[in-house]
């Protein structure tokens, strides 16, 4: 298979296969943070900076069928052949049930710990502390970012090279940044909402009603929304946990309309040949038959079939998550809303409005999915209940 990277503008880089690819390959296109599908020239664009070229490049290795060299953007040394070792410890990472998201990461600190410290270096714990302090200083990363660096190589050293937790102690933990959340006004949220389209806006609508974040929203199937029992199942969300959200009365009509479009979008795919989803890995290794029934296609499935030049085979994906994230910035802008806002301020908003409504914390953190309702306990800090609930004794001269 051929991958080609060229030069779009100032700013992007162009991805095209042009003998033709398969889902592992756009998955590795996908991970990529900020990637836009251009339609027009059917390909896909990427920032034109080092992080991303790295993440592409680190997401093709991983598939295990291309060669790759290139220059570890850490330490300056070339790639090495670690796919034994690596897919050891991903199978050990999926056997404990860690989620996909969490596996990729893994997998990349780890590679980039064992390419900076070859030989008996990466034996040496203490190796763990050096290792984050370059990601902090000079890469400058977040504290989240280098706290999964950490978390990644505790896993590498305790279950593959077997080392004694007790030794792992002194390993530096970063300390988080309290940031309050960016939650819209009542009156916002719909001024956002308007500003939306067709089935985003239906997303929008499903993000705030429901506390959804925007990848649990993407993955709904069609047999997870629940009329009868007036809810939504969330399946594999965060901490691979399954969650029941409540349904948008207001939502059920035009739910309705819209699952009818879906249909017809799959009848026709039917009818030409195609229609199959990809399924959950268990559940496709049970009843591969399955992919081609309608309760399993994607609720927001998108607009064109992928095809993979080299066997003709074509299929659908859901939405993807960068057309969500630019509509909802544009009609944030078009708004007039000067908040860092994004697709993720309608879960805020969902459950800052909640704790307005009167409803307690223990009801909200079930619906967001939280495991400790400390991380609930935030929304409590924008509430008018706080300093933005005083009288300020200017206002009272």
């Amino acid at each position: 298979m051929n991958v080609e990277i060229r030069s779009f503008d100032r700013r992007t880089l162009s991805v095209g296969f042009p003998a033709g690819f398969d889902l592992n390959l756009l998955d590795a296109v996908r991970k990529v943070q900020g990637r836009i599908w251009n339609n027009e020239r059917k390909i896909w664009l990427i920032p034109d900076n080092q992080k991303s070229v790295d993440s592409f490049l680190e997401n093709l290795y991983s598939l295990g069928i291309f060669n790759v060299q290139s220059e570890n953007s850490y330490s300056g040394v070339k790639c090495v052949d670690q796919k034994n070792e690596l897919s050891k410890i991903q199978e050990l990472l999926k056997v404990r049930h860690y989620s996909e998201k969490t596996v990729e990461a893994y997998i990349k600190w780890i590679r980039f710990f064992l390419e900076k410290y070859p030989g008996k270096e990466r034996d040496n714990p203490k190796n763990i502390n050096v290792f984050l302090t370059e990601l902090a200083v000079r890469k400058r990363v977040s504290a989240s970012t280098q706290n999964q660096a950490l978390a990644a190589l505790l896993f590498y050293f305790r279950f593959v090279k077997c080392e004694n937790a007790l030794e792992l102690e002194n390993v530096v933990h970063a300390k988080k940044s309290k940031r309050l959340p960016v939650v819209f006004s009542r009156d916002e949220v719909l001024k956002v909402i308007g500003n939306l389209e067709d089935s985003k806006k239906l997303a929008a609508k499903l993000m705030y009603g429901t506390g959804m974040r925007l990848n649990e929203l993407l993955s709904l199937r069609i047999l997870d929304i629940d009329f009868g029992q007036n809810e939504i199942v969330v399946r594999h969300g965060k901490g691979d946990k399954d969650r029941h959200v409540m349904l948008p009365q207001k939502l059920i009509p035009e739910l309705k309309e819209h699952i009818e479009k879906v249909r017809q979008i799959h009848s026709k795919d039917l009818s030409e040949g195609w229609g199959s989803v990809q399924l959950p890995e268990g559940y496709a290794r049970k009843s591969a038959e399955a992919a081609k029934e309608f309760k399993w296609q994607w609720l927001f499935p998108q607009k064109h079939r992928w095809v993979n030049k080299e066997s003709g085979e074509q299929g659908r994906w859901h939405l993807d998550e960068s057309l969500m994230q630019k509509a909802v910035k544009k009609a944030i802008l078009e708004a007039g809303i000067n908040k860092n806002a994004s697709c993720h301020s309608f879960r805020h908003s969902f459950a800052t409005h909640l704790l307005e409504n009167g409803y307690d914390i223990r009801t909200v953190q079930e619906l967001l999915g939280h495991s400790d309702v400390k991380t609930t306990m935030i929304y409590t800090h924008v509430l008018n209940k706080g300093p933005s609930g005083v009288i300020s004794p200017l206002d009272k001269m």
